[in-house]
């Protein structure tokens, strides 16, 4: 708990994923996007005020060029292998709109593929930046100690499994290995995803990219550099992202089969007749009519329109839905997995419960002779009734425990201070201040030596009741899953404080609301040891914890899971979460504490923190799926009836064209109904029941 060392930059990965993200311009997908768009707008106002055809035609033209000449490449390019591509079928789809007139919905068709390709490929290349960033957690030299007890710098990458390195305070940890000699407190939340740094002593696991306190370790190297955890992650993240399955929209499967039959049917409807001795002219009217009503142009946009529109209508309230895929495949989920630091709870040690041990046998002090008569020396001393000056009382203790822990910059003093100031208290300054790794801190306040720390070291050999009773408190609520810290004055232990994890406000109503929409309650993954993870699961009704948990074992809960069938959807935060947000069926990120490798691993961001959004964003992508087949149908039966008509009797050009375009528009308004704010709000009340 005790450090001196002032506040650490940022992480090395951060900086570095900044100085390494790729530039959105410098994907040619993007370029290609962005020169479609400013075409098509540059076209849409002479096209809407009536000016002449060739001035937006020729900028409309351009967009098809612009847009369309990759993803029709591509599609041909799977045509030779004998696969009908999506990519192609959208570029038939807006050349055949143009063929009937339709230029602008045809241009717009290419806009909206080729800027869904451009932010597919930013997503892609910013996973990749964040993945190799993420390598830089590890120091690129370290100091390694020779067998003469000289010592000499080199690069991490070139140690081998039995070599001895020096970790001095504030260093991050080259190598994975075991602690040969040396204390310290060791931060590893990025590994592990502890909000606490924890003690490592003589035999203790250390990891590469763990930063390390105020004490120095000697440590044996256990794991090659392209073995180490946070090098296991790296890969981890992308193998699940190769091996993930490949994402398609229901109606691009459906599609496909479809328009290999319309592509097959257009040539029977012109032949069949003609071999019956049917006029020619008429036989091609009718293949001509058959082609235009019976394209997918509906279909296709049976599915864009409400996914897009749940897509907008989530990021005006703070989740960040990466792509109509992940939004559909939101609705899908039937289990849920959650990390515990940073997800459910904020991430931050807040001291919850203080106990004075004032009025105790052996706990009293006199007065002092210069001391006014009904007052005690220091605030929030009370007198006993034989005029004994007791002990502080509990915003006493509060008081002289921040002040002793004001000069340390360890995540526990920082909550002792902050608990402090937020009653009110002003701090006496410290003197002496001393600080022990894995003991606690040492300083003088207003003439008083006061010690602050573990229980356990602080109170070691002391048998008297005073001890008994502070070690009692303490083994209480560390059972709880608190972290207890002891205070002493001039070596009397006066009081107890009780620190832990804050939960998120909304974090229960968010449980229980994913376990109305799954149908079962969430599951509990962190790292955190199992006695801190059982209390917060307790409190927010999640019976399935698994605690004590590194990367690997996350994935390999998400594996088991979806192994049986589940959908999972898996909310994180850290680095440690990345590999299991990558390998889940859909993965959410926390966006304010999250890493960087988890916000661009994750499917959607949660920009504001609000645990509340989630359950109400899978309501809504459901609600969205719903829209999907009510447009399916309404297209259904649209392209049925004009196909029919067209076959069994005769149906007028312009005729088809209207019913076509209509059922276009039609179900594209009704896709955009969930661009209102009514449309969240009932995903909202649909979530909580």
């Amino acid at each position: 708990m005790a450090s001196t060392l002032t506040k650490p930059a940022p992480p090395p990965a951060a900086s570095a994923a900044v100085r390494r993200r790729t530039r959105v311009l410098a994907l040619p997908e993007a370029r290609w996007a962005l020169a479609a768009l400013t075409l098509f707008l540059l076209g849409l106002p002479p096209a809407l005020l009536g000016a002449p055809a060739w001035v937006w035609g020729t900028l409309f033209a351009a967009t098809y060029v612009t847009g369309g000449w990759e993803p029709a490449w591509e599609g041909l390019k799977a045509l030779r292998n004998r696969t009908l591509d999506v990519d192609l079928l959208m570029v038939v789809a807006a050349l055949g709109a143009a063929a009937i007139g339709q230029v602008l919905d045809g241009a717009l068709l290419i806009v909206i593929f080729a800027t869904s390709g451009a932010l597919e490929a930013v997503a892609t290349a910013r996973t990749a930046d964040s993945v190799r960033g993420l390598l830089d957690l590890a120091p690129a030299t370290a100091t390694r100690l020779l067998p003469d007890g000289t010592e000499e710098s080199v690069v991490t990458g070139s140690l081998v499994i039995g070599d001895v390195v020096v970790i001095r305070p504030g260093e991050r940890v080259g190598a994975d290995g075991r602690v040969l000699a040396g204390a310290s407190e060791v931060d590893q939340a990025t590994i592990t995803g502890e909000p606490l740094p924890v003690l490592k002593e003589t035999g203790d696991e250390v990891f590469a990219g763990t930063l390390n306190g105020t004490g120095a370790l000697k440590v044996e190297v256990a794991r090659d550099a392209s073995d180490s955890v946070i090098a296991r992650i790296v890969r981890m993240v992308e193998e699940a992202s190769e091996t993930k399955a490949p994402t398609q929209l229901f109606i691009e499967k459906v599609e496909r089969r479809y328009s290999l039959g319309m592509v097959a049917a257009t040539p029977a409807v012109f032949l069949i007749p003609l071999a019956f001795g049917s006029d020619p002219t008429s036989s091609l009217l009718r293949a001509m009519t058959f082609m235009i009503v019976a394209s997918p142009c509906a279909v296709v946009l049976a599915t864009m329109p409400p996914l897009l529109s749940a897509l907008a209508n989530a990021g005006r309230h703070g989740v960040l839905v990466k792509s109509a895929v992940v939004m559909e495949r939101l609705g899908q989920v039937d289990a849920v997995a959650l990390d515990k630091t940073g997800t459910l709870t904020e991430g931050t040690p807040r001291v919850t419960t203080v106990r004075a041990l004032a009025g105790h046998e052996g706990g009293e002090r006199g007065r002092d002779e210069d001391e006014d008569e009904g007052e005690c020396r220091r605030v929030g001393d009370a007198y006993g009734p034989g005029g004994e000056c007791r002990g502080p009382d509990e915003d006493g203790v509060l008081a002289l425990a921040a002040a002793a822990e004001h000069p340390s910059e360890h995540p526990l003093a920082r909550a002792v201070v902050l608990a402090a100031h937020a009653r009110g208290h002003r701090l006496a300054p410290a003197e002496e201040f001393g600080s022990t790794p894995g003991v606690g801190v040492t300083a003088v306040v207003d003439g008083d030596t006061v010690e602050v720390g573990a229980p356990a070291r602080l109170l070691s050999g002391s048998e008297d009741a005073l001890s008994v009773r502070a070690a009692t408190v303490s083994a209480a609520w560390e059972a709880e899953g608190h972290t207890a810290v002891l205070v002493k004055v001039n070596g009397i232990p006066a009081g107890v404080l009780g620190i832990a994890d804050r939960l998120r406000p909304d974090a229960t109503a968010t449980v229980a609301a994913l376990t109305r929409l799954t149908g079962t309650a969430p599951t509990l993954l962190t790292g955190d040891n199992p006695r801190a993870a059982a209390r917060l699961a307790a409190e927010v009704g999640i019976t399935d914890v698994r605690a004590g948990l590194l990367p690997q074992d996350k994935v390999a809960v998400v594996r088991e899971q979806e192994g049986a069938g589940r959908r999972v959807l898996l909310i994180g935060d850290g680095v440690n979460d990345a590999p299991a947000l990558a390998a889940a069926h859909t993965g959410i990120a926390m966006g304010r504490v999250g890493s960087d490798l988890a916000l661009e691993t994750a499917d959607a961001v949660i920009v504001r923190d609000e645990l509340a959004t989630v359950p109400a964003v899978v309501a809504l992508s459901r609600r969205a799926r719903a829209l999907v087949v009510q447009n399916l149908v309404v297209a259904g039966v649209f392209i049925t009836g004009l196909v029919l008509w067209d076959l069994v009797g005769t149906l007028p050009l312009p005729l088809g064209v209207l019913g076509h375009e209509g059922s276009t528009v039609l179900v594209g308004l009704n896709g955009l109904r969930l661009l209102r704010e009514a449309a969240w709000r009932r995903a909202a009340v649909a979530a909580t029941g």
